[in-house]
C-alpha cells in the first residue's frame, strides 16, 4: 500500500524538529491539529520518544493517517482522533503542547480564532503552542513566492491566505500565551512558539 506523501514535510521536518527539541523538551503530551499525511507525527514521535504524540485530522482524512501510524509501529502515537477546530466540544485533555503545521493559511480567519480560543479544555495551564507556516509581518509579504502563494490560495478558496503575524500573536496573547520564539525556516516559513503559565 502506497501512502500519500508530502515532499514539503520531508524538507521542513528537521528544522522544525530542532525547534521542538528545545521547546517541547519538558512536555509530555502533544496534540497535533491537522496531521495531514502523518509524516510529521511519525518523524517527530520517533525522534522525541518522551512525547505522546496525538495526531488528529478531519474524518475524511483519517484512514491514510491511521495507516501510516500503524505501519510506523511507534509506542507513543495513539490512534489518531477525528478533530476539526469547528467541533462544538473539544477534547478534555490536559495536553501540555499543541503543534500545527501549514494549517492557518488553509483555515478561515474564524477558524484560526477558534484554534486559539477553543483550547480551554484541551491544554494544561503550562502549555506550549508551536505553529509552522508562512506569515506576513507589518502587513507585508516576506517574499515574492509568498505573495504568489497567497494569490494562489485565494483563487482556490477566497477565505484562505497567509496570516499576519501580529494578528495571530494577538489571538495567542488573548488566550494567555506569550511569544517565546519566532524562528526562520526554509522556503520563507516561520516556526512560532508561545507558552502559558
Amino acid at each position: 500500500m502506497t501512502l500519500p506523501s508530502s515532499p514539503s514535510c520531508e524538507r521542513n521536518r528537521d528544522p522544525i524538529l530542532a525547534v521542538l527539541r528545545e521547546h517541547f523538551a519538558d512536555c509530555t503530551r502533544v496534540f497535533e491539529i491537522g496531521s495531514g499525511t502523518g509524516q510529521h507525527a511519525e518523524y517527530f514521535a520517533a525522534a522525541l520518544p518522551h512525547l505522546q504524540w496525538q495526531a488528529t485530522e478531519r474524518p475524511e482524512n483519517l484512514p491514510d493517517l491511521a495507516s501510516r501510524l500503524v505501519a510506523a509501529g511507534l509506542d507513543n502515537t495513539p490512534a489518531p482522533l477525528s478533530f476539526d477546530v469547528n467541533d462544538a466540544d473539544w477534547p478534555v485533555g490536559g495536553y501540555d503542547a499543541l503543534f500545527s503545521a501549514n494549517t492557518l493559511h488553509i483555515m478561515s480567519w474564524p477558524e484560526v480564532e477558534r484554534l486559539f480560543a477553543g483550547n480551554g479544555t484541551l491544554l494544561a495551564e503550562n502549555a506550549r503552542i508551536v505553529i509552522y507556516g508562512p506569515f506576513n509581518y507589518g502587513g507585508r509579504f516576506t517574499s515574492k513566492s509568498n505573495a504568489a502563494f497567497d494569490e494562489w490560495l485565494k483563487r482556490q478558496v477566497p477565505h484562505r491566505g497567509i496570516r499576519d503575524f501580529e494578528a495571530v500573536d494577538a489571538l495567542a496573547r488573548s488566550a494567555g500565551f506569550s511569544l517565546r520564539a519566532d524562528a526562520a525556516m526554509p522556503a520563507n516559513n516561520r516556526c512560532l512558539v508561545w507558552s502559558r503559565g
